[in-house]
Formats: structure tokens, sequence, C-alpha cells
């Protein structure tokens, strides 16, 4: 009887816990085809910003879209030493995205803003590097996170 009560409890158990849904994978969503990326601000995150979303998009798809991308990068300090030099710098970036799909000329936007934190190196190509990693690192998950909203945004039109 015992046995038959546990076994009982953790199928109950089981069944409520993992009765989700999640969708896996974007990519089999994505229903579009972008024709067009046109871009404003920083010259290395649109690059990297463009390349991406061409690299997401549905190459047989018939949805076609327009992309505006127009991207800030600021860059300030966040941190100094008692000897009032800067360890540490805070980039924040933000991107306004505005597409339009083709056939019926609807407009949509929508804002997606990352930001993080480097420290400063001894040498100051270190930092550099330190600079670039970060903006690397924010520009792949706002392509991410743009790709994502699209999909949404296009299967919902």
């Amino acid at each position: 009887m015992k046995k038959l009560n546990f076994y009982l409890l953790s199928f109950i158990v089981l069944f409520l816990i993992s009765c989700g849904f999640k969708v896996e994978n974007y990519s089999k969503l994505s229903n579009f085809k972008i024709s067009e990326i046109s871009t404003q601000g920083d010259k290395r995150i649109n690059y990297k910003l463009k390349n991406a979303l061409l690299f997401q998009s549905s190459k047989n798809s018939s949805k076609l879209i327009n992309i505006e991308l127009q991207t800030n990068k600021n860059k300030t300090i966040k941190e100094k030493n008692i000897k009032n030099e800067i360890t540490k710098y805070k980039i924040d970036i933000s991107v306004e995205v505005t597409f339009n799909k083709i056939s019926s000329e609807t407009k949509s936007s929508f804002n997606i803003s990352r930001s993080g934190n480097f420290k400063v190196a001894t040498q100051y190509s270190q930092t550099l590097n330190n600079e670039k990693k970060l903006i690397e690192m924010l520009t792949d998950k706002i392509s991410q996170e743009i790709f994502n909203k699209l999909v949404l945004e296009s299967n919902a039109i």
C-alpha cells in the first residue's frame, strides 16, 4: 500500500511540475527574409548586427521585411581609485529597431539596450582588447534578442 501511494504521489508531482511549454529553437520559426537593412550610429556594432541578422534569416521565405537600426554607444567612467585613476568603464549600447513587412506596409519598432563593465589594464592595448571583447559580447546578445523579437512580431503580423 505504501509503495502504491509513493508511486502515485511521485507520478502526480512529476506530471504537475513538467507540464510547461518551451520553444526549443527560434530559427525553425523564422519565416521571413530580410530584404534590406539600413543602419545609423556606430559602424562596428551595426556591421556585426547586420551580419548576424542576415545569417539567421530564412533564405526561402516569401515574407520580406525591411529593417532600420539606430545604435548608440555610451562609454562612461564607473570607478576611480584613491589616486583618482580610472579603474573601470561602463558601456551602454542601445538599439532602436524599426521594421516593416513589405507586403502589408505595417511598421513596428522596439528598443533594446544592454550594458556591461570592463576593467582598465596596465597596458593600453589590453584595455582596448577588454573593450572590444565586451562590445562583441553585448552585440551578440543584442542580435539574438533582436532576432527573437522579430520572429515573435513577424508571426503576430
